[in-house]
């Protein structure tokens, strides 16, 4: 079987609900975004020698595909309540042992704090991209609850990227930069 299909050459693809869309629209967007954060989840957890923090980056990493299938109106139940409260247990859990933070973070400090933050940002980017998707959308395209959920879970990732960020800095003794006015 060729990987090719041709059937995007005009600029157009397939949903999962077989409904042909441009491919600069903004739920491809989304899902797209959705797409690029899972590949630099992948080179966090390269970067990575702790199998606690390997879990769970790839159980985001599942999440996500899991993300990019109701986007794009697969059926079934993809992101639910449960997932939006294991992050919240995860980054509670780093959190009670950090230190608090006295001002803006500027990302950086080595290469596993700085891709953290690049994941944060793309994760940041891909919510922004979900309001959008979400007012241009007709009531009929789209269930508000599960949509509701997913905005939810994607608000918690970005801030998991940060505590893990912060964690590890912690952990490893990398001094953070604030930023300075």
């Amino acid at each position: 079987m060729k990987i090719y299909t041709k059937t995007g050459d005009k600029g157009t693809t397939s949903l999962a609900n077989g409904n042909r869309v441009a491919k600069n629209d903004l739920r491809l967007e989304a899902y797209g975004t959705s797409d690029e954060l899972n590949s630099f989840v992948g080179l966090l957890r390269c970067k990575s020698n702790d199998e606690v923090i390997d879990n769970q980056l790839n159980w985001i990493q599942n999440k996500l595909f899991n993300l990019g299938a109701a986007l794009s109106l697969a059926d079934g139940e993809w992101i639910d309540e449960n997932d939006v409260h294991q992050l919240e247990d995860w980054m509670d859990e780093m959190q009670d042992k950090l230190p608090l933070m006295r001002g803006f973070v500027l990302p950086g400090g080595d290469e596993f704090v700085a891709m953290c933050h690049v994941c944060r940002t793309i994760t940041r980017r891909m919510e922004r991209l979900l309001c959008g998707m979400s007012e241009n959308m007709q009531p009929c395209e789209y269930d508000k609850a599960k949509y509701c959920i997913i905005m939810q879970y994607v608000n918690r990732l970005s801030d998991f990227f940060f505590i893990l960020a912060k964690k590890y800095a912690d952990e490893k003794k990398i001094e953070l930069f604030l930023w300075e006015k």
